[in-house]
């Protein structure tokens, strides 16, 4: 626990719940651990200037989306939204009136990320925000975290096919997958876990995978990216 924290206490129970709770080992077969897949709409891309407005976490379990287990939330911003962030996601200022501020707000989301392993598409966008925040309730973002944009990129490459950087929609729609409301949270939040599932799925085609396996994609797409599998190549266990 004590790397898990800051030298500040937790700020809230909620905190020091999500600070002490286990999340699985680096060899738990991928099917046995939870996840919190997490989405945030934001006012822009810089984390020392824009803000969170919106979340969703749709949670895993033994592979499977836990559907009526979805959140969803608003927070209000500390300045009025800019044109073009109103453009991409369709929230307005006034829209978030009502909202908790962000510290507030971000409870729940804390709460559901608790004991499970969180994913993201592009997630070091969610690790660039939800890291300060964190860091204010007095705890750390727990790792290992998974990005479905990487794991993307393993599985064409495992295939033998181009590695581009994919958007989320066209991943999606590569593998055959609906893209629930574009740039909504919570729309978005379940398009990339039904991704999730659905690019481990296919990377088990050429070895069982386990967290510490799928938390290595980057790494691994770099060592594919140098030496391509040979046709035919056995494939053996990772860890």
């Amino acid at each position: 626990m004590s790397r898990l924290l800051f030298r500040q206490s937790p700020t809230s129970e909620v905190a020091a719940d999500y600070a002490r709770a286990r999340v699985g080992h680096g060899r738990t077969a991928w099917r046995h651990a939870g996840y919190s897949v997490v989405d945030l709409e934001l006012s822009g891309l810089d984390p020392r200037s824009d803000e969170i407005i919106s979340f969703a976490a749709v949670p895993i379990d033994s592979g499977r989306v836990i559907a009526g287990d979805t959140l969803y939330g608003l927070c209000r911003p500390t300045r009025p939204l800019e044109k073009e962030s109103v453009l991409i996601h369709g929230i307005r200022t006034v829209d978030l009136d009502e909202a908790p501020p962000l510290d507030t707000a971000i409870l729940p989301l804390i709460a559901a990320m608790t004991g499970r392993v969180l994913v993201a598409h592009a997630a070091w966008v969610e690790q660039s925000f939800l890291s300060p925040v964190l860091q204010r309730h007095g705890v750390r973002l727990r790792r290992p975290v998974l990005d479905t944009l990487e794991l993307g990129r393993l599985l064409a490459l495992e295939r033998g096919d181009p590695a581009g950087a994919l958007t989320l929609g066209e991943l999606a729609e590569h593998l055959g997958l609906p893209s629930h409301r574009p740039h909504h949270a919570l729309g978005d939040a379940l398009t990339t876990a039904q991704l999730f599932i659905a690019l481990v799925t296919h990377l088990e085609e050429f070895a069982p995978e386990t967290l510490r396996s799928l938390a290595r994609a980057r790494e691994r797409v770099r060592e594919r990216s140098m030496f391509p599998r040979w046709p035919n190549a056995a494939h053996g266990p990772r860890s």
